[in-house]
């Protein structure tokens, strides 16, 4: 670290400047040294101002040096954020730091260490896209009955197993092979793998599995990684899944890890999170993981941050009342010095359609009294569904809108095939990405093509891409020939390709070429954008949508402009970029992490709307890591939400509760509880239990508008809380 010296305005060799304004605990946790950290950080705590104050802090006191720093968040925006603010306390030494999601640091470590692990460095990276797609074709090729098991269901399965670090022979040898589903994921996880292998690439779950197996297998490697992270902070600790809590107990190092030798080759483990918000268990994070840290690292010290800078205290109080119910939490009651502000507001209506009708109608009534802005008003919803009636009613209100969460824009299906042309150019071997292009646009290479490609592929122990080299009768290189794909290696004559008519074999010879000539560009050194303008040109894709009349195919070329501005932004910022440079950083931010359309897509959209002056509209996983002046919680009835599926299990119900501390700790001002009585669901209308999450909010920070549905009334009801069904 610099001694003395100043940026914007901060002293970069006075640690104490890091601490002015913080309250006790947030300086605590910033000057913290010598053992592991667990900061416990409730909604609204000022976590990230906190971490990143505490990465100065270790540079301005000189423990740390910026290249010794490793800092792991969840989402490539989150990461942007940490490294920006970081250099706005210590400037441009924070460029040297490790600043990435879990996926990014691993992707580096491993194009480094490739040799150690078999693999070629310019491995290609498969989205859950790409991998769906491949375990397509492998239940297809391994005769399995798709409708009875599908592919979706064993890429969920490989997923876990590699989210558990369970190899397929690992698996193999603990299957239940009675089960017939796991007798076949032996077969699709063993088969899957071998064809990652073949074509050179990994999936997104393999990117944290090989790095941990880099680690474990290769003691010399891990050790200098130990040595040369001597900090290593991770940020949503509660998100992480078993792989990642493997990965960053081998990266510090210390008792039970692969290799560690000696206290030198230990670094300093800071995790930040909060186990109240862990809510995506569904996608393999397990909360054991910041529920027993202590347990794990026995010298830790724990500081909670419990002061909130967002919400009003009866909106913490409401949320504090909610997971207080659950059991074996660690005790954590937010507050804050900003006063008890409104009422939390609820309302009871007699269906889903009067909800959302009551709700249009309140945030016209807040514009007029209170001048709340659409902008300023966000409403949650359990499920995507939900979504329907509030947009029917506020469509039929005039009430501008936006649902977050749509397609994102590197899962549209144009982007994907331009991005598989330059996969395919890039990586010979890529077969999915081969394939997919194979017959897009269509030139007369359909099923019974492709067939004889995938045969004579199988047959002779190559790639589907060398399988087109054969059938246009290029030579294949020497077998002393260089690295895969060498344009100019001697060659010999490839063996017949069995199967395909004489057109087929025509169009096949023309899509060799056409890749062929845009891998001679590459050599000579043309420029990701231009590679891009010649795939798109050369193949007829642009021309067949400029063709078009669908006014969705306008849209797909706007799509496609928006790519080619991402590929020239690249290439202007990094002179010296390789097209794997670039299709490596479109897959990190292609798949997000695997997080849900949250994180990053919802930031984005939702400062659009907020931008174009919308309500936003979003479910409530959705919205973990925003706020909101205004926050309406919808559908608050057992069996909406908390979702029925979550009812009969005491942990499942647990996550539900979190994932409702996250909807109200979401809302800064004002807070609205809403339910309907009844509700539709496959056409037939069920009456609806009030949601025992609202009747934890305690009555004296509560203001019902509408107590009782009209059945109620009917009934007599309506005196209390909720209603009695029959």
């Amino acid at each position: 670290a610099r001694a003395g010296g100043t940026h914007r305005g901060l002293a970069v060799g006075d640690p104490a400047s890091l601490t002015r304004g913080l309250n006790g605990p947030q300086a605590e946790a910033v000057t913290h040294a010598g053992t592991p950290l667990l900061i416990l950080a409730g909604a609204g705590s000022g976590k990230t101002r906190v971490l990143t104050h505490r990465i100065a802090h270790l540079l301005a006191t000189g423990r740390a040096r910026p290249g010794e720093i490793l800092a792991i968040t969840f989402t490539n925006k989150a990461a942007a954020e940490m490294r920006e603010r970081v250099a706005s306390l210590i400037g441009p030494a924070a460029e040297r730091m490790w600043v990435s999601t879990f996926h990014s640091a691993c992707v580096r470590i491993l194009r480094r260490e490739h040799d150690a692990l078999g693999l070629r460095s310019t491995f290609s990276i498969y989205d859950a896209a790409d991998s769906q797609r491949l375990i397509t074709l492998v239940v297809r090729e391994l005769g399995i009955d798709s409708k009875r098991f599908t592919p979706k269901t064993f890429a969920h399965r490989v997923s876990d197993l590699k989210n558990e670090l369970v190899t397929p022979a690992a698996f193999a040898e603990h299957a239940v092979t009675f089960n017939p589903l796991e007798r076949h994921l032996v077969e699709v996880y063993r088969t899957y793998q071998a064809r990652l292998a073949a074509a050179n690439a990994l999936d997104f779950d393999d990117l944290i599995m090989r790095t941990v197996q880099l680690l474990q297998t290769k003691p010399a490697i891990a050790e200098m990684y130990r040595r040369r992270f001597r900090h290593v902070l991770v940020d949503e600790y509660q998100d992480t899944n078993h792989a990642q809590y493997v990965l960053v107990r081998e990266l510090i190092g210390g008792p039970g890890t692969s290799g560690a030798s000696s206290p030198l080759a230990q670094g300093e483990l800071t995790v930040v999170g909060d186990s109240d918000q862990s809510i995506y268990a569904f996608r393999g994070a397990t909360i054991r993981n910041i529920e027993e840290f202590e347990q794990d690292y026995p010298s830790a010290r724990t500081i909670l941050l419990q002061q909130n800078y967002r919400s009003t205290q009866n909106i913490l109080d409401a949320a504090n009342a909610v997971i207080s119910h659950n059991s074996g939490r660690r005790k954590k009651e937010l507050f804050t010095d900003s006063g008890a502000g409104a009422p939390v507001v609820g309302y009871v209506a007699d269906s889903e359609h009067d909800e959302a009708r009551w709700i249009s109608q309140e945030i016209d009534r807040l514009a007029d009294d209170e001048g709340v802005r659409p902008r300023d008003v966000a409403v949650f919803y359990r499920t995507n569904a939900q979504s329907r009636a509030l947009e029917e009613a506020f469509l039929r209100s005039g009430q501008p809108y936006k649902v977050v969460g749509g397609t994102r824009f590197y899962d549209r299906r144009e982007v994907k095939d331009a991005i598989a042309y330059l996969r395919a150019v890039d990586n010979p071997d890529d077969d999915v990405s081969v394939r997919r292009v194979l017959n897009v646009p269509k030139r007369g290479l359909g099923d019974k093509a492709e067939a004889a490609l995938a045969e004579h592929a199988a047959r002779h122990g190559v790639s589907f891409g060398q399988a087109v080299a054969d059938a246009a009768g290029a030579p294949r290189p020497a077998a002393s020939g260089g690295e895969a794909g060498d344009l100019d290696a001697p060659g010999t004559e490839p063996p017949a390709v069995e199967g395909l008519a004489t057109r087929a074999r025509t169009q096949v010879t023309r899509f060799h070429e056409l890749l062929t000539g845009l891998r001679h560009q590459l050599a000579a050194g043309d420029g990701v954008a231009d590679l891009l303008d010649s795939a798109l040109d050369a193949s007829g894709y642009l021309a067949e949508l400029r063709a078009s009349d669908d006014p969705q195919d306008a849209s797909r070329i706007e799509n496609l402009a928006e790519l080619h501005a991402v590929a020239t932004d690249f290439q202007a910022a990094n002179p010296d970029g390789t097209l794997a440079d670039f299709l490596e950083r479109v897959s990190l931010v292609a798949d997000a992490d695997q997080l849900p359309p949250a994180a990053d897509l919802a930031d984005d959209e939702a400062r659009e709307a907020a931008e174009q002056g919308q309500v936003t509209l979003m479910t409530v996983h959705t919205a973990k890591g925003l706020e909101f002046p205004v926050v309406f919680v919808t559908g608050m009835e057992d069996g909406t939400f908390p979702h029925a599926r979550s009812l009969a299990e005491d942990s499942e119900l647990a996550e539900e509760r979190r994932l409702a501390y996250v909807a109200l700790t979401r809302a800064r001002r004002r807070l609205y509880v809403t339910r309907a009585a009844v509700r539709s669901a496959w056409g037939a209308a069920q009456a609806m239990p009030e949601s025992r999450f609202l009747s934890e909010i305690p009555t004296e920070v509560m203001e019902w508008k509408r107590l009782a549905s009209s059945m109620d009334a009917l009934r007599g009801g309506g005196t209390g809380w909720g209603a009695s069904w029959d």
